[in-house]
């Protein structure tokens, strides 16, 4: 089997709540998101989607990742799309660096595999372990009272994980999280996400307002492990890293120096779901919990993430995010469909959804 043609696509995705406010003042109301489409000669077909958060959240943007995809996609052609490591070695050897880039190509290759072989992508990333698994939402920065409300609607269908942005003044965050808590029950976890928002000073500020909340975890307070260290060191709330993890080395960082708890595993920030496989040994084998997510997307992006989730143990997954609930556009069929605030993986061979290409119109361009 090899590979004979690469078709990558675009389309928006525009967030189904209007404004997305993390701190820092970055605001999203819709994101370009880019598709590929890996063709066999055999005429079997791969998909995969990334969708950075923006261009300001991490180093990674749309433009970049399309660009990427130019050098990437023809190292490709040619290869057999089973052998996932010489794929990851051609595409190591045509770009470096580029994670994000690299991984819906990656993505496309696990679900040729999963088809061929008549195998769900979970099923080859080490079997299923759980077909049911929680589901979190993010909140965004806004006052304490719409965030309430916020979490009130989420609450109301099913959701009892709530991620809340936080980041910019640490007395007016604290109240934030206080008005989460009152509205929220003994079953509902809450965590305050700055988004790396933070310097150390206000980070510390704010992780002492908050220790005395019940139900409280801090993630990723300033943009540093250095940082974030300290603020752990000054708090007794549990510390979930995500910004920081991009490899083995960090991960291991993270826990060695930054007593981390818990990490979100985004699939495209570590360059697909061979390399997050491997983050998520590790996590279980160090006893840190797993959210697994990505950067933003739609129903490809929640195909990967439904199976990745599904191959954690349940003791070691925290929650996972089906970001296809939290956009308006869906380009196979809005699948997989969370119910009451659960998730599950996608069902069929490979990622387990079909794609409308008619959602997606013309190729931007073709490798062959």
């Amino acid at each position: 089997m090899r590979i004979t043609r690469i078709e990558v696509y675009g389309y928006d995705l525009n967030y189904v709540h209007g404004d997305y406010v993390m701190s820092g003042g970055r605001v999203v109301r819709a994101l370009p998101s880019t598709v590929v489409k890996v063709v066999t000669d055999q005429g079997t077909t791969g998909w995969g989607e990334v969708c950075p958060l923006g261009s300001t959240y991490l180093e990674g943007f749309a433009g970049g990742a399309r660009v990427a995809l130019q050098a990437l996609a023809p190292a490709l052609v040619g290869a057999d799309p089973r052998n996932l490591a010489l794929i990851n070695e051609r595409m190591d050897g045509a770009l470096r660096g580029h994670a994000y880039a690299k991984s819906p190509l990656d993505v496309a290759c696990w679900d040729i595999l999963g088809k061929i072989s008549g195998q769900p992508v979970a099923t080859l990333l080490g079997g299923v372990r759980q077909d049911r698994y929680p589901l979190y939402v993010a909140i965004p920065l806004g006052s304490p009272e719409e965030m309430a409300a916020c979490i009130r609607a989420r609450r109301g269908e099913g959701i009892h994980r709530f991620q809340l942005k936080v980041g910019g003044n640490p007395l007016e965050d604290a109240e934030r999280v206080r008005r989460a808590v009152e509205v929220t029950e003994e079953s509902d976890v809450l965590i305050a996400d700055a988004n790396g928002g933070w310097r150390i000073q206000d980070a510390i500020v704010a992780a002492r307002l908050l220790d005395p909340l019940p139900r409280v975890y801090l993630e990723q307070p300033c943009p540093t492990l250095e940082e974030c260290a300290a603020v752990r060191r000054a708090t007794t709330l549990p510390m979930i890293y995500d910004e920081i993890v991009v490899d083995a080395p960090s991960l291991l960082a993270a826990v060695q120096q930054g007593g981390a708890g818990g990490i979100n595993l985004k699939i495209s920030r570590v360059g697909g779901l061979g390399k997050a496989r491997l983050i998520r040994d590790l996590c279980e084998a160090l006893g840190v919990s797993l959210t697994i997510e990505d950067t933003w997307g739609g129903d490809l992006v929640t195909a990967a993430v439904s199976h990745l989730a599904a191959s954690v143990r349940p003791e070691a997954l925290f929650a996972a995010s089906f970001m296809n609930d939290w956009t308006q556009e869906h380009v196979a069929g809005y699948q997989p469909r969370s119910q009451d605030g659960w998730g599950g993986p996608a069902l069929g061979p490979g990622l387990g959804v079909e794609v409308e290409t008619r959602a997606l119109g013309e190729p931007l361009f073709v490798a062959c």
